[in-house]
C-alpha cells in the first residue's frame, strides 16, 4: 500500500516500524520514536496527520462500546489523546506499547514485543529478552516489575479451575502470575517459547535443567533457624520446686473426700424418713381406703362426661339426618305437585290446534327463501340499462404520471441522504 503523501512528508526520513488500520483511508503508523495518525478527507475533516511521541511516562487505556481513547502524559507537556475503533485496540496497542517501551529505555535495540495481555488491572507484555508485569489502571507507567529472562531459574505452571498460576522463578525467588485460564494457554506457549528460543532449548524439562540452581548455590539447610547462639541458655529440663498456688491446690484436693463423706450421711437419711413415710401409709387402712375412694370416684367423673359427649353427638348426628331428609321430601313435593299456572302454559297443543284439531301454521317458523342471490344482484339482472363505468379522463392520466415521477425523485433523494448518514457514522466510528 501506498503511504499517503502527508504521511511521507511528515516522516522525516523515518521507517515505519507498524502500520494498522482504523475503517477507511485511515491509518495509524509506528516509528522508533512516535505515532503518526491519518485522517482522510470527509465530511467531518479534511486530510490531517498527527504525531505522538513515545517518550510519554504513562499510557492509559480507556475502552469503549465504540470507541478506545489512548491517552499518553508527557512531563513537561500537556496530555495528548487519541482515538480509534473498539475492534482495532488490540492492533494498535501493541505496536504503541512496543514504541512506547523503547522510548523510556525499558527495552533495548533490535529487542521486539512478542505480545501484550490485559488481565482487568494486570498487564503483562512479552517480549524477545524480558517479562514486564505492570499492575493498575493505566497499560504502563514507571511502577513497573520486569523479569529477565537471563536471570530466570525456573518455569513452572499450576492449573486451577478458574485461573493458572504462572510460578516464574527469578534468582531463585518464585514470583507468582494468574491468568484466566482462556487465555492461559496462549500465554504459557509465548512465554515459553521466548524462553526457548532465548537460551536455545526445545522444552520445559531441559530449560529448567539448563537456567536451575546448582545444590552448591542453596542455602544450607543443616543451620537451624532455632539457633539461639551462645549468650541464651536453653530451658532447663529439671522442673522447679512447688510453688504456693500448688500447695493450696493439692490441700483442697485432700479437703473434697472429706466434704462428700459428710453429705452422704444426710442423703441416706433423707431417703430413710421417705421410706418409713411410705411404710407408715401401707400400714394404715383408713388411708389406703380413702385413696381408692377417690380413685374410684375420678373414673366415674371420666365415664359420666365420655357417655354424655357421646350422645350429644349421636344426638345431633339424627338431628341432621331428619332435617336432610324432611328437606328432601319437601322439594320432591315441590317438584312432583304442579300448580295451576304450570298445568295452563303446559299445553302448547291447545293453543296451536282449531277446534278441528288442524294445527295452525306460525310464519315465525317458515322455513326462509333461498338467499343465494341478493337484492343487488337481482337488481342487476333486472336492469335493462346496466353499462360499465367510463373510461378515466386524459387529466387524471396525466395526474398519476406526474405523482409517478415525483416518487421516484423522492426515492432517489431518500437514498443519497441514506449514504451520508452511513458515511457520518463510518467516520465517528473511526474515531474523529
Amino acid at each position: 500500500m501506498n503511504v499517503p503523501g502527508i504521511v511521507q512528508s511528515t516522516l522525516d526520513g523515518e521507517e515505519i516500524a507498524a502500520r494498522v488500520s482504523l475503517g477507511g483511508e485511515d491509518e495509524l503508523f509506528v516509528t522508533s520514536s512516535r505515532t503518526l495518525v491519518y485522517r482522510s478527507e470527509g465530511l467531518l475533516s479534511d486530510e490531517s496527520v498527527d504525531d505522538y511521541p513515545h517518550d510519554a511516562d504513562r499510557l492509559t487505556l480507556s475502552e469503549g462500546r465504540r470507541k478506545t481513547k489512548f491517552t499518553l502524559e508527557y512531563p513537561l507537556e500537556d496530555d495528548r489523546q487519541f482515538t480509534v475503533p473498539s475492534k482495532a485496540t488490540d492492533d494498535v496497542l501493541h505496536p504503541v506499547i512496543a514504541g512506547v517501551l523503547n522510548g523510556n529505555g525499558i527495552t533495548d535495540a533490535g529487542e521486539t514485543v512478542v505480545q501484550t495481555y490485559r488481565f482487568s488491572e494486570l498487564t503483562l507484555i512479552i517480549t524477545s529478552d524480558r517479562l514486564v508485569k505492570h499492575i493498575g489502571a493505566a497499560v504502563w507507567d514507571e511502577d513497573y516489575e520486569e523479569y529477565a529472562f537471563e536471570d530466570v531459574t525456573n518455569l513452572a505452571f499450576e492449573d486451577g479451575s478458574v485461573a493458572t498460576q504462572i510460578v516464574l522463578a527469578v534468582d531463585g525467588r518464585p514470583q507468582r502470575i494468574k491468568a484466566p485460564n482462556d487465555e492461559a494457554n496462549d500465554l504459557r506457549e509465548r512465554l515459553q517459547r521466548a524462553l526457548f528460543d532465548y537460551h536455545d532449548v526445545e522444552s520445559l524439562a531441559e530449560l529448567n535443567d539448563v537456567v536451575g540452581v546448582d545444590e552448591d548455590d542453596e542455602p544450607d539447610e543443616s543451620t537451624s533457624s532455632m539457633d539461639f547462639g551462645d549468650s541464651v541458655d536453653p530451658l532447663d529440663a529439671n522442673p522447679p520446686e512447688l510453688s504456693d498456688r500448688e500447695d493450696s491446690g493439692r490441700a483442697r484436693e485432700q479437703t473434697q473426700p472429706q466434704t462428700q463423706s459428710q453429705s452422704q450421711p444426710q442423703d441416706q437419711s433423707m431417703s430413710d424418713t421417705e421410706a418409713q413415710a411410705s411404710q407408715a401409709a401401707a400400714s394404715d387402712p383408713l388411708a389406703q381406703q380413702e385413696t381408692q375412694t377417690q380413685a374410684q370416684a375420678q373414673t366415674q367423673t371420666q365415664t359420666q362426661a365420655n357417655t354424655s359427649s357421646e350422645t350429644s353427638s349421636v344426638a345431633e348426628w339424627g338431628q341432621q339426618n331428619q332435617e336432610s331428609s324432611t328437606g328432601v321430601g319437601s322439594a320432591d313435593s315441590a317438584q312432583s305437585t304442579p300448580t295451576g299456572s304450570d298445568v295452563a302454559t303446559d299445553s302448547p297443543d291447545e293453543d296451536r290446534t282449531g277446534e278441528a284439531g288442524i294445527v295452525d301454521t306460525d310464519p315465525i317458523f317458515e322455513e326462509p327463501a333461498d338467499s343465494s342471490t341478493t337484492d343487488g344482484d337481482a337488481a342487476l339482472d333486472t336492469d335493462p340499462t346496466h353499462e360499465p363505468a367510463p373510461a378515466p379522463a386524459p387529466a387524471v392520466l396525466d395526474r398519476l404520471d406526474a405523482l409517478e415521477t415525483a416518487v421516484e425523485e423522492q426515492n432517489e433523494l431518500i437514498e443519497r441522504q441514506q449514504e451520508t448518514i452511513e458515511q457520518l457514522i463510518t467516520e465517528l466510528r473511526q474515531g474523529r
